[in-house]
């Protein structure tokens, strides 16, 4: 178990060390679960994300910043269930530009989903 005294927060921290710190926490609560179960807690983490941007006013730059965190830790999950590896992902889709036209400043027409 990691212990607050020896994890160093303010290291940056790649979206694989990420991935990695979170199958350390969870895995056997994941796997249990299934990428099915697991879907669905995404989900409603999803929804309170949702429901913090609409409700800027109600809620302070730290809860809406941790509903953010919330989401990403789940996807993180559901792509540990599922074996994939986000960081190589996010690198091969989006890594040379956008996917939709290849720059790296987006010149897709806006109504189009790159």
């Amino acid at each position: 178990m990691l212990n607050p005294d020896e994890t160093n927060f303010a290291r940056p921290m790649s979206l694989r060390d990420f991935q990695a710190l979170i199958e350390r926490m969870y895995s056997q609560k994941d796997e249990a679960r299934g990428v099915d179960g697991t879907f669905m807690w995404l989900i409603e983490e999803v929804g309170e994300l949702a429901a913090a941007l609409r409700d800027r006013e109600g809620h302070s730059h730290d809860d809406l910043a941790a509903e953010f965190a919330d989401v990403l830790a789940w996807l993180a999950t559901i792509a540990n269930v599922a074996g994939v590896d986000l960081e190589q992902a996010v690198q091969k889709k989006y890594g040379r530009g956008c996917p939709g036209c290849g720059e790296l400043q987006c010149v897709c027409d806006a109504a189009e989903k790159p």
